[in-house]
Protein backbone atom coordinates (compact mmCIF):
# COMPACT_ATOMS: atom_id res chain seq x y z
CA UNK A 1 0.00 0.00 0.00
CA UNK A 2 1.47 3.61 -1.02
CA UNK A 3 0.46 6.80 0.28
CA UNK A 4 0.05 10.00 -1.86
CA UNK A 5 -0.84 13.31 -0.45
CA UNK A 6 -0.66 16.79 -2.14
CA UNK A 7 3.27 16.73 -1.78
CA UNK A 8 5.26 14.49 -3.67
CA UNK A 9 5.25 11.01 -3.49
CA UNK A 10 4.46 7.85 -5.14
CA UNK A 11 3.18 8.91 -7.89
CA UNK A 12 6.22 11.02 -8.83
CA UNK A 13 4.49 14.34 -8.55
CA UNK A 14 2.64 16.91 -6.79
CA UNK A 15 -0.94 15.99 -6.93
CA UNK A 16 -1.33 20.53 -7.94
CA UNK A 17 -3.08 22.97 -9.88
CA UNK A 18 -0.14 22.76 -12.22
CA UNK A 19 -0.53 18.60 -12.45
CA UNK A 20 -4.74 19.46 -12.95
CA UNK A 21 -3.65 22.42 -15.80
CA UNK A 22 -1.30 20.36 -17.66
CA UNK A 23 -3.33 17.31 -17.73
CA UNK A 24 -6.03 18.71 -18.72
CA UNK A 25 -4.78 20.94 -21.83
CA UNK A 26 -2.36 18.30 -23.18
CA UNK A 27 -4.13 14.83 -22.48
CA UNK A 28 -0.96 13.73 -20.72
CA UNK A 29 -1.37 10.33 -19.46
CA UNK A 30 1.46 10.42 -16.88
CA UNK A 31 -0.14 10.33 -14.25
CA UNK A 32 -2.96 7.85 -15.89
CA UNK A 33 0.16 5.10 -16.46
CA UNK A 34 1.21 5.12 -12.65
CA UNK A 35 -2.10 5.30 -11.18
CA UNK A 36 -2.81 2.31 -13.78
CA UNK A 37 -0.47 -0.43 -11.37
CA UNK A 38 -3.12 -0.26 -8.35
CA UNK A 39 -5.96 -2.61 -7.68
CA UNK A 40 -7.60 0.42 -6.23
CA UNK A 41 -7.48 4.19 -5.25
CA UNK A 42 -8.81 5.00 -1.65
CA UNK A 43 -9.33 8.53 -1.50
CA UNK A 44 -9.50 10.07 2.17
CA UNK A 45 -10.68 13.84 0.16
CA UNK A 46 -8.26 15.08 3.02
CA UNK A 47 -11.36 14.27 5.41
CA UNK A 48 -12.86 17.43 4.70
CA UNK A 49 -11.71 18.77 1.35
CA UNK A 50 -14.35 17.73 -0.16
CA UNK A 51 -16.05 21.06 -0.96
CA UNK A 52 -15.43 24.10 -2.54
CA UNK A 53 -15.34 26.16 0.45
CA UNK A 54 -11.62 26.22 0.48
CA UNK A 55 -11.77 26.84 -3.13
CA UNK A 56 -12.28 25.59 -6.66
CA UNK A 57 -8.43 24.56 -7.20
CA UNK A 58 -8.42 22.49 -4.01
CA UNK A 59 -11.91 20.60 -5.22
CA UNK A 60 -10.40 20.40 -9.22
CA UNK A 61 -7.71 18.27 -7.73
CA UNK A 62 -9.06 15.85 -5.80
CA UNK A 63 -11.66 15.87 -8.95
CA UNK A 64 -9.06 15.07 -11.11
CA UNK A 65 -7.06 13.04 -9.85
CA UNK A 66 -10.35 10.50 -8.94
CA UNK A 67 -11.11 11.19 -12.53
CA UNK A 68 -7.59 9.68 -13.71
CA UNK A 69 -8.07 6.69 -11.76
CA UNK A 70 -10.94 5.83 -12.99
CA UNK A 71 -10.35 6.26 -16.72
CA UNK A 72 -7.19 4.03 -15.47
CA UNK A 73 -9.64 1.07 -15.15
CA UNK A 74 -9.01 1.55 -11.15
CA UNK A 75 -11.90 1.75 -8.74
CA UNK A 76 -11.92 4.72 -6.43
CA UNK A 77 -13.08 4.51 -3.11
CA UNK A 78 -14.18 7.71 -1.11
CA UNK A 79 -13.37 6.21 2.59
CA UNK A 80 -15.35 8.07 5.77
CA UNK A 81 -14.79 12.02 4.84
CA UNK A 82 -17.29 15.37 5.20
CA UNK A 83 -19.47 15.70 1.73
CA UNK A 84 -20.17 18.95 0.94
CA UNK A 85 -21.38 21.69 1.11
CA UNK A 86 -20.95 23.22 -2.02
CA UNK A 87 -22.20 26.27 -2.66
CA UNK A 88 -21.44 26.98 -6.07
CA UNK A 89 -23.28 25.16 -9.40
CA UNK A 90 -20.24 23.42 -10.44
CA UNK A 91 -19.09 22.20 -7.54
CA UNK A 92 -22.46 20.60 -6.77
CA UNK A 93 -22.61 19.03 -10.91
CA UNK A 94 -18.91 17.93 -9.84
CA UNK A 95 -19.79 16.50 -6.96
CA UNK A 96 -22.92 14.70 -8.31
CA UNK A 97 -20.64 13.62 -10.89
CA UNK A 98 -17.75 11.91 -8.20
CA UNK A 99 -20.12 10.34 -6.15
CA UNK A 100 -22.15 8.20 -8.57
CA UNK A 101 -18.91 7.15 -10.34
CA UNK A 102 -17.30 6.27 -7.16
CA UNK A 103 -16.76 2.31 -6.25
CA UNK A 104 -17.86 2.89 -2.51
CA UNK A 105 -18.90 6.67 -0.72
CA UNK A 106 -18.61 6.17 2.84
CA UNK A 107 -19.28 9.30 4.78
CA UNK A 108 -17.77 10.28 8.34
CA UNK A 109 -21.33 12.09 9.45
CA UNK A 110 -25.41 12.40 9.23
CA UNK A 111 -25.10 15.77 7.74
CA UNK A 112 -22.95 14.37 5.27
CA UNK A 113 -25.22 11.67 4.95
CA UNK A 114 -28.54 13.82 4.15
CA UNK A 115 -26.12 15.92 2.13
CA UNK A 116 -25.14 13.24 -0.29
CA UNK A 117 -28.94 12.35 -0.64
CA UNK A 118 -29.71 16.30 -1.42
CA UNK A 119 -27.34 15.52 -4.43
CA UNK A 120 -29.03 12.71 -5.85
CA UNK A 121 -27.01 9.98 -4.11
CA UNK A 122 -27.47 7.22 -1.62
CA UNK A 123 -23.57 6.70 0.57
CA UNK A 124 -22.65 2.57 0.88
CA UNK A 125 -22.25 3.71 4.68
CA UNK A 126 -22.26 5.73 7.76
CA UNK A 127 -18.91 5.78 9.84
CA UNK A 128 -16.55 8.36 11.33
CA UNK A 129 -13.15 9.99 10.32
CA UNK A 130 -10.01 7.72 9.89
CA UNK A 131 -8.22 8.83 12.64
CA UNK A 132 -9.77 6.37 15.19
CA UNK A 133 -8.03 3.55 13.32
CA UNK A 134 -4.50 5.26 13.92
CA UNK A 135 -2.58 3.27 16.46
CA UNK A 136 -2.20 4.59 20.04
CA UNK A 137 0.75 6.79 20.77
CA UNK A 138 2.77 5.24 23.84
CA UNK A 139 2.41 7.76 26.93
CA UNK A 140 4.62 8.61 29.55
CA UNK A 141 2.03 8.42 31.98
CA UNK A 142 1.82 11.64 33.49
CA UNK A 143 0.75 14.71 31.85
CA UNK A 144 2.94 16.82 30.17
CA UNK A 145 1.01 19.76 29.28
CA UNK A 146 -2.22 20.73 31.26
CA UNK A 147 -3.84 22.51 27.74
CA UNK A 148 -2.77 22.52 24.58
CA UNK A 149 -3.94 25.48 22.27
CA UNK A 150 -4.26 25.30 18.49
CA UNK A 151 -4.96 28.46 16.85
CA UNK A 152 -5.36 28.17 13.50
CA UNK A 153 -3.34 30.44 11.04
CA UNK A 154 -6.26 29.87 8.05
CA UNK A 155 -8.62 32.27 10.93
CA UNK A 156 -5.89 34.19 12.15
CA UNK A 157 -4.53 35.28 8.47
CA UNK A 158 -7.31 35.56 6.39
CA UNK A 159 -11.12 36.43 6.31
CA UNK A 160 -11.91 32.86 4.88
CA UNK A 161 -14.26 31.77 7.04
CA UNK A 162 -15.08 34.86 9.45
CA UNK A 163 -13.71 38.07 10.36
CA UNK A 164 -9.87 37.30 11.24
CA UNK A 165 -10.05 40.31 13.55
CA UNK A 166 -12.59 38.84 15.74
CA UNK A 167 -10.70 36.05 15.56
CA UNK A 168 -7.40 37.20 16.82
CA UNK A 169 -9.60 38.53 19.84
CA UNK A 170 -11.23 35.61 21.08
CA UNK A 171 -8.16 34.05 21.01
CA UNK A 172 -6.62 36.48 22.79
CA UNK A 173 -9.55 36.56 25.45
CA UNK A 174 -9.11 32.88 25.46
CA UNK A 175 -5.80 33.18 26.94
CA UNK A 176 -6.15 35.63 28.88
CA UNK A 177 -9.09 34.52 30.90
CA UNK A 178 -7.21 31.15 30.90
CA UNK A 179 -4.24 32.32 32.52
CA UNK A 180 -6.67 34.25 35.26
CA UNK A 181 -8.49 30.78 35.93
CA UNK A 182 -4.36 29.53 36.69
CA UNK A 183 -4.16 27.44 33.54
CA UNK A 184 -0.77 26.67 32.04
CA UNK A 185 -1.18 26.86 27.97
CA UNK A 186 0.71 25.49 25.46
CA UNK A 187 0.43 26.74 21.87
CA UNK A 188 0.31 24.02 19.54
CA UNK A 189 0.59 24.33 15.70
CA UNK A 190 -1.01 21.95 13.64
CA UNK A 191 -0.15 23.32 9.77
CA UNK A 192 3.19 24.40 9.43
CA UNK A 193 6.41 24.30 7.08
CA UNK A 194 4.48 26.01 4.35
CA UNK A 195 4.69 29.91 3.32
CA UNK A 196 1.04 30.32 2.59
CA UNK A 197 -1.43 32.11 5.09
CA UNK A 198 -2.30 28.91 5.96
CA UNK A 199 -0.02 28.65 8.52
CA UNK A 200 -0.46 28.22 12.47
CA UNK A 201 3.44 29.34 13.29
CA UNK A 202 2.15 32.50 11.97
CA UNK A 203 -0.21 33.00 15.06
CA UNK A 204 2.00 30.99 17.17
CA UNK A 205 4.75 34.18 16.75
CA UNK A 206 2.24 36.91 17.13
CA UNK A 207 1.03 35.67 20.54
CA UNK A 208 4.34 34.84 21.75
CA UNK A 209 5.24 38.01 21.33
CA UNK A 210 2.50 39.17 23.39
CA UNK A 211 2.20 37.05 26.02
CA UNK A 212 5.75 35.80 26.47
CA UNK A 213 6.52 33.47 28.88
CA UNK A 214 2.96 33.37 29.91
CA UNK A 215 2.49 30.56 27.23
CA UNK A 216 5.29 27.58 26.30
CA UNK A 217 5.06 26.72 22.69
CA UNK A 218 5.41 22.90 21.40
CA UNK A 219 5.97 22.75 17.77
CA UNK A 220 5.79 18.84 16.65
CA UNK A 221 8.17 17.30 13.86
CA UNK A 222 5.39 15.46 12.78
CA UNK A 223 1.99 13.44 13.47
CA UNK A 224 3.73 10.74 15.49
CA UNK A 225 5.06 13.70 17.76
CA UNK A 226 1.34 15.48 18.19
CA UNK A 227 -0.54 12.64 18.66
CA UNK A 228 2.09 11.39 21.55
CA UNK A 229 2.17 15.36 23.21
CA UNK A 230 -1.67 15.54 23.24
CA UNK A 231 -2.74 11.80 24.67
CA UNK A 232 -0.14 13.62 27.50
CA UNK A 233 -2.40 16.74 28.01
CA UNK A 234 -5.31 17.45 30.12
CA UNK A 235 -7.35 19.27 27.46
CA UNK A 236 -6.83 20.19 23.86
CA UNK A 237 -8.62 23.31 22.32
CA UNK A 238 -8.51 24.31 18.69
CA UNK A 239 -9.65 25.67 15.92
CA UNK A 240 -8.21 22.64 13.71
CA UNK A 241 -10.52 19.92 13.27
CA UNK A 242 -7.72 17.43 13.25
CA UNK A 243 -5.79 18.87 15.86
CA UNK A 244 -9.03 17.51 17.94
CA UNK A 245 -10.08 14.93 16.27
CA UNK A 246 -6.35 13.68 17.49
CA UNK A 247 -7.28 14.18 21.18
CA UNK A 248 -10.04 12.36 20.96
CA UNK A 249 -8.76 9.39 18.97
CA UNK A 250 -6.00 8.95 22.13
CA UNK A 251 -8.65 9.54 25.04
CA UNK A 252 -8.08 13.43 25.69
CA UNK A 253 -10.76 15.83 25.82
CA UNK A 254 -11.25 18.28 22.98
CA UNK A 255 -12.65 21.45 22.54
CA UNK A 256 -13.44 22.28 19.14
CA UNK A 257 -13.78 25.72 17.80
CA UNK A 258 -15.70 25.96 15.03
CA UNK A 259 -15.26 27.91 11.81
CA UNK A 260 -17.80 25.44 9.63
CA UNK A 261 -20.63 23.06 9.98
CA UNK A 262 -18.12 20.45 9.56
CA UNK A 263 -17.53 20.16 13.14
CA UNK A 264 -21.08 19.27 14.98
CA UNK A 265 -21.80 16.78 13.30
CA UNK A 266 -19.33 14.25 12.93
CA UNK A 267 -18.52 15.19 17.03
CA UNK A 268 -22.04 14.93 18.01
CA UNK A 269 -22.42 11.59 15.94
CA UNK A 270 -19.70 9.55 18.40
CA UNK A 271 -21.23 11.42 21.88
CA UNK A 272 -19.12 14.67 21.67
CA UNK A 273 -21.04 17.18 23.12
CA UNK A 274 -18.92 20.14 23.48
CA UNK A 275 -18.25 22.12 20.17
CA UNK A 276 -18.67 25.80 20.56
CA UNK A 277 -19.51 27.34 16.94
CA UNK A 278 -17.13 30.68 16.64
CA UNK A 279 -20.06 33.01 15.88
CA UNK A 280 -21.75 32.50 18.61
CA UNK A 281 -21.28 35.08 21.74
CA UNK A 282 -19.16 34.62 25.06
CA UNK A 283 -16.75 31.96 23.50
CA UNK A 284 -13.68 32.03 25.81
CA UNK A 285 -16.56 32.17 28.99
CA UNK A 286 -17.89 28.98 27.55
CA UNK A 287 -14.52 27.51 27.25
CA UNK A 288 -13.69 27.96 31.10
CA UNK A 289 -16.55 27.01 31.67
CA UNK A 290 -16.32 23.41 30.19
CA UNK A 291 -13.21 23.18 31.43
CA UNK A 292 -14.65 23.03 35.26
CA UNK A 293 -16.98 19.89 34.09
CA UNK A 294 -16.12 17.11 35.64
CA UNK A 295 -15.89 13.63 33.99
CA UNK A 296 -14.66 15.12 30.87
CA UNK A 297 -11.99 12.34 30.67
CA UNK A 298 -14.09 9.34 31.40
CA UNK A 299 -16.51 10.70 28.18
CA UNK A 300 -13.65 10.84 26.04
CA UNK A 301 -12.49 7.44 26.54
CA UNK A 302 -16.04 6.56 26.14
CA UNK A 303 -16.26 8.52 22.82
CA UNK A 304 -12.99 6.71 21.49
CA UNK A 305 -14.94 3.93 21.90
CA UNK A 306 -17.66 4.49 20.00
CA UNK A 307 -15.58 6.13 16.93
CA UNK A 308 -13.70 3.12 16.97
CA UNK A 309 -17.06 1.12 16.50
CA UNK A 310 -18.37 3.05 13.46
CA UNK A 311 -15.00 3.03 11.90
CA UNK A 312 -15.08 -0.44 12.50
CA UNK A 313 -18.35 -0.70 10.53
CA UNK A 314 -16.95 0.75 7.37
CA UNK A 315 -13.89 -1.54 7.44
CA UNK A 316 -16.07 -4.54 7.62
CA UNK A 317 -18.22 -3.32 4.84
CA UNK A 318 -14.96 -2.83 2.47
CA UNK A 319 -13.73 -6.33 3.40
CA UNK A 320 -16.91 -7.57 1.82
CA UNK A 321 -16.11 -6.51 -1.77
CA UNK A 322 -14.69 -8.78 -3.94
CA UNK A 323 -13.11 -6.56 -6.41
CA UNK A 324 -10.22 -5.00 -3.09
Amino acid sequence: MDFQSFDFGPLGTQLSGKVVLKGTLTGSKVLHSRMAKYDAVIDTGAGDSFTDIYGLKRLAIMLYTRRVAQSAGVPVILSPQTIGPFNSALGRLAARHTLKRAETVFVRDSTSLDYARKLGYEPDCLSTDVVFALPQPDSTGSKSADIALNVSGLLWSTDAHGSRFRYQELTRDIIGKLIAANRSITLMPHVIDNPSLDNDMTPVKDLVSEFGDQVEVFVPAGLDEVRAFVADCQVVIGARMHACLNALSVGTPAIPLAYSRKFAPLLADIGWAHTIDLKEEHVAERVVKLLDLSGLQAEAARVKESAEYRLQIAVSHLATQARI
